[in-house]
């Protein structure tokens, strides 16, 4: 049996227009998900992201994972 490892893994949740809340960890490209409260989506994140690591090897694991996130920053353009 292969033993399993912890990973710590930055989130961004984002308010939803339409109610509820969507959460996307960075590091694992495609990882998103949605909840109608944040610690629905943060579960729903948790679930998504043990599913998506399982797909991953090693060496893949370690490259995305390298990846730290350091913080969200608004800027203002105009357009």
């Amino acid at each position: 049996m292969a033993s399993s490892k912890v990973y710590d893994l930055d989130t961004v949740i984002i308010k939803d227009e339409t109610g509820g809340y969507v959460v996307f960890i960075p590091a694992l490209p495609g990882c998103h998900t949605q909840g109608e409260t944040i610690e629905e989506a943060l579960r729903n994140i948790k679930e998504a992201a043990e599913l998506y690591l399982e797909t991953l090897s090693e060496e893949e694991k370690n490259e995305l994972l390298k990846q730290k996130f350091i913080r969200v920053q608004r800027v203002k353009a105009v357009a």
